[in-house]
């Protein structure tokens, strides 16, 4: 399966999104965390200085009860708790306006007043802080998420748009045909690689429109050149026939030239048909009864297969026309026709169906499965059977000019081929 270039792009832009996300939010938490412990520790040894500075000088063991009764957080205790310098801890005490445990950050710190031991105690309530954490961690998994979030969609739509050259002329290209005179118009673009890109395809294009039309100009050419040389040939060849006394060695040299030049002339003849299909010279269209066309070629091909003994089965012709040019819809018909008969077996059948807007052509052969890839290619079967090896593919190009679709199966020993019209 193949991915755009696009969501490959933004698919590491999501997974490095995901990973800042989780990565992140955990470690500001747990600073943001320190920073405040940090802030509170600050705060209880400001209270202890405090206390030391302004009050410990004048403080009696008589205002102890006093003073522990005004001050919540900031008490003096008994030395029972045995501390000899200063103990910074967490802890819980229960709150009773609220019934349940709160979490403290405390300072023990060791004082003497009038020669006695005592423990200075000053404590901060976190429950605040916590809170203060979590709805800041929060905010911050929001932020973020919000701007990873807005930086996908930005990004898809600016790179979008910045990808709007490539694909173009990435369907331009897959849409160009060599055949068609309709050559790709690139859009301009301010980015140097897509326009380095357009001029290098431009580039290829031309090379390759040149070549085509070289080599089909020499074919066309060619073949052209070819007809008189040919029809002097084979007139010469029938005039030796009538001419010279013939033995069976002489009969046998004049019979295999004469079947080359029928081929040379059948290539001929086709080579020149693909020329006049390319340069579009059969652009009419009209409405044309495929059904009627099948039935008037099945009955020359019931003739030729006489001679082979193949039968000739009829399932289904329905009256149907299509828009076609005629000429070329009876020269795929009849290559259809006399290819199956060409290439079946002794004693073989054929099988013809016309139904739903679809022709289909079964035979027999001596042959098993055929090559997809290389079957509706040129040549890619030549001269067997006397064929030129040319006609599958002036079906295939007959089809392609059409918009029609021609199709290949093999089977129950059948060879299918079949127009989708």
């Amino acid at each position: 399966m193949t991915n755009k270039l696009l969501n490959k792009t933004l698919r590491v832009y999501v997974g490095f999104s995901v990973i800042v996300l989780v990565i992140s939010a955990p470690l500001f938490y747990w600073l943001t965390e320190r920073l405040y412990i940090e802030d509170a520790d600050e705060t209880l040894f400001l209270r202890k200085e405090e206390f030391l500075k302004y009050n410990l000088p004048t403080i009696k063991t008589i205002d102890i009860n006093t003073w522990n009764n005004i001050n919540r957080d900031v008490r003096i205790e008994d030395s029972w708790m045995n501390v000899k310098r200063d103990s910074i801890f967490y802890t819980f005490y229960f709150d009773s306006l609220i019934n349940e445990n709160e979490p403290y950050r405390v300072l023990l710190t060791p004082v003497v007043i009038e020669n006695i031991p005592f423990v200075l105690m000053a404590r901060i309530n976190l429950v605040e802080s916590a809170d203060m954490l979590k709805s800041i961690a929060v905010l911050f998994c929001v932020i973020l998420s919000a701007l990873l979030i807005g930086l996908y969609f930005i990004t898809k739509r600016l790179s979008s748009k910045l990808w709007l050259p490539f694909y173009t002329t990435l369907d331009q290209v897959e849409q160009f045909e060599l055949g068609k005179d309709v050559k790709p118009d690139f859009i301009q673009t301010d980015v140097e690689e897509f326009t380095r890109l357009n001029h290098s395809v431009n580039r290829l294009l031309e090379k390759n429109l040149s070549a085509y039309k070289s080599q089909h100009e020499f074919i066309e050419n060619a073949a052209h050149e070819l007809q008189t040389p040919l029809a002097v040939f084979q007139a010469k060849l029938d005039l030796l026939v009538q001419l010279v006394p013939l033995t069976d060695e002489i009969g046998d040299i004049l019979s295999k030239l004469n079947d080359a030049t029928s081929r040379l002339n059948r290539i001929n003849k086709n080579l020149l048909l693909l020329s006049k299909i390319e340069n579009n010279q059969y652009a009419f269209m009209e409405q044309v009864s495929v059904g009627d066309l099948v039935e008037k070629q099945t009955e020359f091909l019931i003739e030729q297969s006489e001679d082979k003994k193949v039968s000739v089965t009829i399932k289904r012709i329905e009256p149907i026309k299509i828009n076609a040019n005629l000429t070329l819809l009876e020269i795929a018909i009849s290559n259809l026709l006399l290819n199956a008969l060409r290439h079946n077996e002794s004693r073989g059948q054929i099988i013809i169906d016309f139904h739903q807007n679809k022709l289909t052509i079964s035979n027999t052969s001596k042959q098993s499965f055929l090559d997809r890839e290389k079957l509706f290619q040129r040549f890619s079967n030549p001269g067997q059977d006397g064929g030129s090896g040319l006609g599958l593919s002036i079906i295939k190009k007959i089809c392609d000019l059409h918009g029609w679709t021609v199709n290949y199966a093999y089977r129950e020993h059948l060879h299918i081929f079949q127009i989708v019209f």
